[in-house]
């Protein structure tokens, strides 16, 4: 492709110079090439879909304000990242760090059933696969982490407890490729910096992730043991039937419920919390089949009998360990403003959050309801 005298195409700096004489169509073509992985930079950097949407926004507001300070010397894809890091690492400073319930307080004990919810913006939230925008493979020679690795719902959580610029720095260099002097420019540091802040996140991450990733795991059970492994674990939660589903988790499954902060952890306790609540018979489910941070993903339902249809309860995001289910992570989109006597014990039975149904089932483009 032609190049001008600096780092961007011919194409590239004819849209520039329109962009610069206050033409906005000639800015959105200039950066909409890039925007599916800034947002997915975004989401990693902050371990929200809502965060990402913001920082997107204000990064990209940003960049269109200092049209005029951008001289071309690196290429647009270089400059939209280091706007959009430290942008990131504006909203990191003001705000807490997003975890999920695992790391948030200790398991539950599965004979009291779910506990009161968390309603501040503490959790970490499911990233739709087609949102990436990315293609399969590493993102450059420098990258340790091909990129759909990098949006696995395990290595995102593990991202949020590194300290901003050890985030910053594992996501640009082992995600995206980025040489450690294209960091160290971004983050106005130094290349010594950049390479210990690396070599500390890479242990902290590593002591918080799987030994095998996600993406791995799939490709070692291959496209039809994956389908056949998620249509028994539908069929078996539609009959209710307990026995058939513990069977397919690990030893030590846990299952988690954002926004509770409840969750539990081995076979046997998962299997007592399922037999007390959600497989206890009471309730109906069915479920259709997605994918979220490049995992399989079920949006369960649950029977309305008023509405005489079923209606979205939780988007279940699984991690699987060989050919079992190792986490559940269940993002329920019922209500937390419970009337005075009622319980989170029958969560399900109580009405849809209209907000959490719109940001998690409609952003996954699952429908919004089943029929009989």
């Amino acid at each position: 492709m032609s190049t001008a005298p600096t780092g961007l195409t011919i194409r590239e700096q004819e849209l520039l110079d329109t962009a610069r004489g206050g033409d906005e169509d000639a800015y959105r073509r200039l950066v909409e090439l890039h925007r599916s992985e800034l947002h997915a930079h975004c989401y990693r950097m902050l371990g929200s879909v809502h965060d990402a949407d913001d920082a997107l926004q204000d990064a990209l507001l940003r960049a269109w304000r200092g049209l005029e300070r951008f001289q071309g010397r690196s290429s647009v894809r270089s400059w939209l990242y280091k706007i959009a890091t430290n942008t990131c690492l504006d909203v990191i400073a003001r705000r807490p760090k997003r975890v999920l319930p695992i790391d948030y307080g200790p398991r539950t004990d599965p004979h009291q059933g779910p506990g009161e919810p968390v309603v501040e913006s503490v959790w970490v939230e499911p990233y739709p696969d087609e949102t990436l925008g990315l293609a399969d493979g590493f993102a450059a020679p420098e990258a340790r982490y091909e990129q759909r690795e990098g949006i696995e719902l395990a290595f995102i959580a593990a991202l949020q407890h590194l300290p901003a610029t050890q985030r910053a720095v594992l996501i640009l260099r082992e995600v995206l490729g980025f040489s450690a002097k294209e960091v160290a420019e971004t983050l106005e540091t130094t290349v010594p910096a950049v390479n210990s802040a690396l070599q500390r996140a890479r242990q902290a991450v590593d002591e918080r992730t799987p030994e095998q990733t996600q993406q791995a795991t799939l490709r070692s059970l291959g496209d039809d043991a994956i389908r056949d492994l998620v249509n028994s674990y539908v069929d078996a939660w539609e009959r209710n039937d307990i026995d058939a589903v513990v069977a397919m988790l690990t030893e030590d499954a846990t299952i988690a419920m954002p926004p509770l902060a409840s969750w539990y952890g081995g076979r046997d306790e998962v299997a007592t919390f399922f037999a007390g609540w959600p497989l206890s018979g009471i309730w109906r489910w069915r479920a259709v089949q997605t994918r979220a941070n490049g995992q399989p993903a079920l949006g369960f339902y649950t029977w309305d009998e008023d509405e005489q249809k079923y209606v979205p309860f939780a988007l279940n995001v699984l991690t699987l360990r060989g050919d079992r289910v190792k986490d559940i992570t269940a993002f329920v989109v019922r209500t937390t403003e419970l009337p005075e006597t009622g319980t989170f014990d029958r969560w399900a039975a109580q009405p849809t959050d209209a907000a959490r149904v719109v940001s998690v089932f409609e952003r996954f483009g699952l429908p919004e309801s089943l029929a009989a």
